[in-house]
């Protein structure tokens, strides 16, 4: 299947298990193609034939915006050089879940989840570590006993207890020796937090530009803390105590209808604020329903309270 075609079946599943899919994102060099919606679950997706094509850097960014947005990263591919994405098993890379169209549409349409997870080492799956505990101090098994029944250590079975995935042979073993079910379902939704790096205090954002450095510097001064992003069709995320805004750097060229569309749809599906700043004011105040605001009048606003009073009485003011 190419790409293109993938994309689009993956936008179709989305849709008919009732998530709000926003447009593909034609855009070069973007971390992600797709962003969904269904009540509470919010998906940043990247859609690859071959995932080997994804990146440390792309996954890094992917992951950010997940923390920022409270959204779950997911890559779904075909294959990758060591062979195919089976079904029913949630891959990742880099720390970004993976998985098949196949598997994408029986865990949304189906309502079958996968229930194997690959890691270093082979194929596990998740054990539902409270019940393990519990049926084996009701029926006054010991750790010993159930760890030769299952062929581990007496260490090991603690760890299962404790949340650790087990060998699918193993988990058979402890089924078939329990007569009850402990293998649980694979979320591969799983909201994935951004790496740490400690908690040393971050450095002021820097923007490309001097353009984008000074945007950047009225925000921050507006008590916005910024996040970079390098491979999306804004530039930044700017969130304070009350609000968060996908933030676009742009100049007044052919390129800025194409970058406020793209943004206006991602805000839409995220339920996030958008706005974008030009370096020369125009008379549109929006465009492809996203607010604009010119640098000159950034230079005037010095309370954030006011900046989201400028972006919101410019949200639905298309074409004036």
């Amino acid at each position: 299947m190419q790409r293109d075609e993938l994309i689009e079946a993956v936008r179709s599943v989305l849709t008919r298990a009732d998530f709000n899919v926003s447009r593909p994102l034609a855009m070069r060099g973007i971390s992600f193609d797709v962003v969904a919606r269904r009540d509470d679950t919010l998906l940043i997706v990247k859609i690859l034939s071959n995932v080997d094509a994804f990146s440390k850097e792309n996954a890094e960014e992917m992951l950010t915006l997940g923390e920022a947005l409270g959204a779950s990263p997911l890559l779904i591919g075909e294959r990758s050089g060591s062979g195919d994405i089976d079904e029913s098993i949630v891959y990742s890379r880099f720390g970004v879940p993976i998985i098949s169209l196949a598997t994408l549409s029986d865990h949304l349409l189906e309502d079958v989840p996968p229930f194997i997870f690959a890691a270093p080492g082979g194929l596990y799956v998740k054990l539902d570590s409270q019940l393990l505990k519990q049926v084996r101090e009701e029926r006054n098994i010991s750790l010993g006993t159930l760890a030769e029944i299952a062929g581990v250590s007496r260490r090991t079975i603690q760890m299962y207890e404790g949340g650790m995935g087990a060998m699918i042979d193993v988990a058979i073993r402890l089924e078939e020796f329990l007569n009850q079910p402990v293998v649980m379902p694979v979320n591969p939704f799983h909201h994935c937090s951004a790496p740490k790096h400690g908690e040393k205090e971050k450095a002021p954002a820097r923007a490309s530009d001097v353009f984008g450095q000074e945007v950047f510097d009225q925000l921050a001064r507006m008590g916005f803390s910024i996040v970079p992003t390098a491979r999306c069709p804004f530039e930044a995320l700017s969130k304070d105590e009350h609000i968060l805004i996908l933030t676009g750097l742009g100049k007044d060229d052919a390129k800025l209808k194409e970058k406020a569309m793209a943004v206006a749809d991602i805000s839409k599906v995220t339920e996030r604020c958008s706005v974008i700043f030009i370096e020369k004011s125009r008379t549109k105040h929006n465009i492809g329903g996203t607010p604009i605001i010119g640098k000159d009048e950034l230079r005037k606003i010095a309370e954030a309270c006011i900046l989201y009073e400028l972006v919101d009485s410019r949200k639905d003011d298309e074409d004036r």
